[in-house]
Parts: structure tokens; C-alpha cells; sequence
């Protein structure tokens, strides 16, 4: 799997309503403008479905389709029903993305990735179990960590961090992008 080596991995994590999709909505631009290519991975802890009741795609998943691939001239989408089958742990669902330079992860709290944990005293919330693959945290508030503290209304400087972190910091590589 050596697309995979090429792919750097770094997970968003935290409880609902910490501000995890704000941020990630703001670093995907962010790192892009850096000229990485970046993906996202999300782990749904419920029932979703990305398909309208109605649609012809629904219509043959619903009559037992185990996969359902819709294309456009804008975008595709395969839609894969488990039937009872296990769940994608994260190493599967990363070998099924096409090659990219970054990929983030929401969800998968205990994946052994480094992780940012999204934090906002105000949720009410309380800070995720002890994790040796948090690397830092971003919050709105000063809170008292041993960890790298950042803002999470600074996307900016949340990429760079990551950048840092994963050693894609390249100031080379967004100026090529940028010509």
C-alpha cells in the first residue's frame, strides 16, 4: 500500500458541538491554499444517509444494490450498504480514498493518528480521555494544558500547525501551486 505511506494522516477530534465541522470547514481551504491536496474521513456514530428517499440511486440500494456508483460530469459518488457486514475501521476507509497529501479525520477518537482535540468550555462538554496521540488542543478559551494551545477561530494558524507537525511546511511548495 504504498499510496498510503504517501498520505498524511491527522484526526480532528472532540465531543459534538465543540466546533470539530467549523474548524475542518475553515482548514480544508486553508491547507489547500498551502498547495496540498487534502480529504476528509468521517466516522458516523449513527445511521446516516447521504442518498434522498425517491431518488433512482436510493430506489436500487432499497431493493438490495450492494453498491451504487452515480456520476456526473461534476462529481461521483459510490454508495456501499454493509448488509450486516462489519464496519470500515480507519485503515480501510483510507485505502479506499485516491492518493492526496492530506487527509483529515473526524471521528475515530481512539485511532492511534495524531490528533487535535476540539475544546470549547462553553459546550459544557468535558475534555476527551487522556490520549497520547493528542497532540494539541484547539480552543476558544485560555485553558491550563501542558499541551500546545491553539485558537480555534485562527484556521490559519491551526494549518500551519498541522503543516508543522505532519512536515509538510513547505513555503517552496505553496509558491509553485500559486504560479
Amino acid at each position: 500500500m504504498m499510496r498510503l505511506e504517501s498520505m498524511k494522516v491527522f484526526g480532528i477530534a472532540g465531543y459534538s458541538g465543540n466546533g470539530k465541522t467549523t474548524l475542518i470547514e475553515r482548514l480544508i481551504p486553508a491547507l489547500s491554499a498551502h498547495g496540498y491536496t487534502v480529504s476528509l474521513v468521517k466516522h458516523a456514530h449513527h445511521d446516516f444517509d447521504v442518498d434522498l428517499p425517491g431518488k433512482d440511486s436510493h430506489r436500487y440500494r432499497q431493493a438490495g444494490a450492494s453498491e451504487v456508483l452515480v456520476s456526473s460530469a461534476r462529481r461521483w459518488a459510490l454508495m456501499h450498504e454493509l448488509r450486516g457486514a462489519a464496519e470500515l475501521d480507519l485503515d480501510a476507509a483510507l485505502a479506499r480514498l485516491s492518493p492526496c497529501d492530506i487527509v483529515l479525520v473526524e471521528g475515530y477518537k481512539v485511532a492511534p493518528i495524531p490528533k487535535l482535540e476540539v475544546y470549547r468550555p462553553a459546550a459544557g462538554k468535558p475534555r476527551l480521555p487522556a490520549d497520547a496521540h493528542i497532540v494539541a488542543v484547539a480552543s476558544d478559551e485560555a485553558i491550563d494544558i501542558t499541551l500546545p494551545l491553539l485558537d480555534l477561530n485562527d484556521a490559519e494558524a491551526v494549518a500551519r500547525f498541522i503543516l508543522s507537525y505532519l512536515r509538510l511546511a513547505n513555503v517552496e511548495r505553496t509558491e509553485e501551486k500559486r504560479a
